[in-house]
């Protein structure tokens, strides 16, 4: 009988043994396995408003704003413009030529040009000629008039370089007698703007552009000539700038 307690006695305590350790290797595996949380953690992603460095940026392939469309290239445009400003008889608030700005005293068209280069960062270039022009308003007026009956083709005295590097030609001019000053045709003569693009503005006395878009036209068949040229009246033209900044930012150059 002391024989068969001894033997069960023995085979419990070998079932606890067992128990027990299996219990301390279960407590051993949990505190080595990671928390819900680290588990669930994905890698982190790069940001999805970064841009790869081979990409290009919006104004790079032309679906930019106007503003960046406009400027393009500054290299790319020049500002041409023909202006003789009157040096005396009239003044610089009623006069027909000229207008006042910081204490200097500008050709109405010679203004606008400079703010188109503002507008633009475009380079400048002025239309002169060898010939001077009378400084007194009928004087002035009398002369462009004989100049256009005679279809005069006056000397310039200035020359573009590079015409080549420019793709957008901006031509300013007084309307002379509805029509452009004879120096302009000169100029329109004597370069080939074929494959450029030509954008008119001019400064008048109440005609606007009258027929001279249509001339620049005729005379420069293979470029592509704006239409929607700025005119400003010789009256408007101190108060300029907020139409020049309009007109510029509209053409999507």
């Amino acid at each position: 009988m002391k024989k068969s307690a001894a033997i069960i006695l023995s085979f419990v305590l070998a079932l606890s043994l067992a128990a027990c350790g299996n219990t301390q290797s279960q407590d051993s595996a949990a505190q080595n396995a990671p928390s819900p949380t680290e588990a669930s953690s994905p890698t982190e992603a790069p940001s999805t408003t970064e841009t790869p460095s081979s990409a290009p940026a919006a104004n790079d392939n032309g679906s930019g704003d106007t503003a960046a469309a406009g400027t393009a290239s500054s290299g790319n445009i020049l500002i041409t413009y023909f202006s003789v400003p009157e040096t005396d008889g009239v003044d610089t608030v009623a006069g027909a030529s000229r207008v006042a700005v910081d204490g200097e005293v500008l050709g109405n068209t010679q203004y606008i040009a400079q703010l188109i280069q503002q507008e633009t960062g475009g380079e400048l270039f002025r239309i002169e000629t060898v010939q001077e022009y009378p400084g007194s308003h009928d004087p002035l007026l009398e002369y462009a008039w004989n100049e256009r009956a005679e279809n005069a083709r006056p000397e310039l005295s200035s020359q573009i370089e590079n015409l080549d590097s420019y793709d957008v030609i901006f031509l300013g001019f007084p309307n002379w007698n509805a029509d452009l000053p004879m120096p302009v045709y000169t100029f329109l003569e004597a370069y080939d703007f074929a494959g450029k693009t030509i954008v008119p503005f001019t400064t008048h006395g109440g005609s606007g552009f009258s027929r001279t878009i249509q001339t620049i036209m005729e005379l420069q068949p293979e470029a592509s000539v704006i239409e929607n040229g700025l005119s400003i009246s010789r009256n408007s033209v101190p108060d300029a700038q907020g139409d020049v900044t309009e007109w510029v930012a509209g053409l999507n150059l």
